[in-house]
């Protein structure tokens, strides 16, 4: 199981733009990836134009899948400008819980 913290610094100006585009990628990860197992979206509670996601997939190739959809694309290059500064990812293999305990959360359109 792999999961990816992500920090996003988006400029106040793009901010809903943004917010609008990673809504999308984020859909379309729990809807069309049977890899990914959660999508979940967080504000920092200290700067609103700081995001923090937390992302769980199956295995590294599900990470590479995900990288490789046209929803994630179109985000990435989307919102490039509308970036304070590029986002951070952190891999990260997932202890616990344990592989055979996770499964695919319910996502709704």
């Amino acid at each position: 199981m792999k999961a990816l913290f992500v920090t996003i610094y988006t400029k106040p100006e793009y901010r809903e733009r943004l917010l609008q585009e990673l809504w999308s990628d984020a859909r379309g990860s729990e809807l069309k990836e049977a890899g990914c197992l959660m999508f979940n979206i967080a504000q920092d509670d200290a700067d609103p134009n700081v995001l923090r996601l937390f992302e769980v997939y199956r295995d590294e190739a599900a990470v590479d899948a995900h990288v490789a959809t046209p929803h994630f694309k179109r985000f990435d290059e989307a919102t490039r400008d509308w970036q304070a500064k590029p986002y951070e990812v952190l891999s990260t293999t997932v202890l616990y819980p344990l592989a055979e305990s996770w499964s695919k959360r319910p996502s709704r359109p």
